[in-house]
């Protein structure tokens, strides 16, 4: 009976400190690259997306291999809404465009734009 109740609680602790890592806001998207090249194996072309959270972090999150995107469907300096948990991200722009993306860098804002 210990043991499981010393089990739960480690659980229950441990799903709280994981559920710390999920952010959500709306921020501008500061910047859009390319990220390598397409072939025959890789038809479609990811890309980074870079933009600064309310949190004060800069982040570049890239988009899945396989996903269709176009780059006019991503202006930058346009509103989007993201949600990271931990190296996962998903990104709505304004437009309504939906895009899962995996996180590629973290940096603090402040030494990032210098």
């Amino acid at each position: 009976m210990r043991k499981s109740l010393v089990l739960t609680l480690l659980l229950m602790s441990g799903t709280v400190a994981l559920a710390g890592n999920k952010q959500k806001g709306t921020t501008t998207l500061k910047d859009v690259q390319p990220a390598g090249t397409t072939e025959k194996s890789h038809k479609h072309l990811q890309y980074d997306l870079s933009f600064v959270t309310t949190s004060g972090k800069d982040y570049t999150c890239r988009t899945k291999e396989g996903n269709k995107v176009k780059a006019t469907d991503i202006p930058v300096g346009t509103n989007i809404t993201y949600e990271i948990d931990d190296n996962k991200g998903k990104v709505k722009t304004s437009s309504g465009k939906k895009f899962d993306c995996t996180v590629v860098r973290v940096a603090e804002a402040s030494t990032a734009s210098k």
